[in-house]
């Protein structure tokens, strides 16, 4: 039995288990950097070769469990891809009391799962970490495009944006007023992780492009953007969003394959069990 980052199989069932960890290995409408697919093998593949003890908050969080709740493979059609993530997210969210996370893919991957989350959490906060606003209703005849990836979200909920430093300009009419935070504005502002805190409030599902780091931490990605987040900074916003907030859910997305691909899927590795760490430590009932 394959279990998240090789744990023991009785920390990896279901029933056991307060994590639940979809894979979505889909790469259909990306445009430049190509192997998002490739992600969620790297980033399983990394999480089996890191320590499982974490230093800043003292925990071992996969003795709470994580469940390994399948791939979704279906690849057929952006829109038939989206619905076959929607149907799995919302059959998972039927187990009370557990966090859904899924690991992309190509940023698309989020709308049915922002979907689904949204239709079971009222008063819902999408923060969105990514280099690109991903605002277009719609992107070569698809309005599930990775450059559509949080427009449904914008219309439906509260959208707050951090790390932003790529748009198009029909995209500026979409921008959430007040709850964008662009990477050259957090770069002169030392009190910008409070700020995003203002905006962020209720429950909370966190979607992570990983291009929102600075390529220099993160090269393995479709586009990176130079002048991204830095990691210690982005912990720290983290961290107190899950204590902060009744986080929900959270997906990363957009790690690639790449001759120098390790660097980039160790870090995705290490920023999904900080995220596990911080969950476990403000949300343990």
């Amino acid at each position: 039995m394959k279990t998240y980052a090789g744990i023991p199989e009785e920390n990896a069932s279901l029933e056991n288990s307060k994590v639940m960890l979809v894979t979505v290995p889909y790469d259909g409408t990306s445009t430049w950097g190509k192997g998002a697919d490739k992600g969620p093998e790297l980033f399983l593949d990394a999480s089996e070769n890191m320590e499982l003890y974490d230093i800043e908050t003292q925990t071992e969080p996969y003795l709470e469990g994580v469940y390994l709740a399948g791939e979704i493979s279906e690849n057929s059609t952006p829109e038939a891809m989206t619905e076959a993530v929607y149907q799995k997210t919302k059959e998972l969210l039927d187990n009370e009391g557990k966090l859904f996370t899924l690991f992309g893919g190509e940023h698309s991957v989020s709308i049915g799962s922002i979907r689904a989350v949204g239709e079971k959490f009222e008063n819902l906060t999408v923060l969105q970490l990514d280099a690109h606003t991903d605002l277009r209703p719609e992107f070569h005849g698809s309005t599930s495009n990775h450059a559509c990836a949080v427009f449904e979200a914008s219309q439906k909920h509260n959208l707050v944006q951090v790390g932003i430093r790529s748009m198009d300009a029909e995209e500026a009419q979409y921008l959430p007023e007040g709850r964008v935070f662009f990477a050259h504005e957090i770069a002169n502002n030392e009190n910008w992780v409070n700020d995003v805190l203002e905006k962020v409030s209720g429950n909370v599902y966190i979607t992570i492009d990983l291009d929102a780091f600075d390529p220099s931490l993160c090269p393995s990605t479709g586009t990176p953007e130079p002048g991204g987040l830095q990691w210690y900074p982005t912990l720290e916003l983290l961290r107190k969003v899950f204590e902060k907030c009744n986080v929900v859910a959270f997906d990363i997305v957009e790690l690639m394959d790449s001759p120098m691909a390790k660097p980039s899927a160790f870090l995705a590795a290490k920023l999904y069990y900080k995220m596990l760490a911080y969950y476990h430590i403000y949300n343990n009932n």
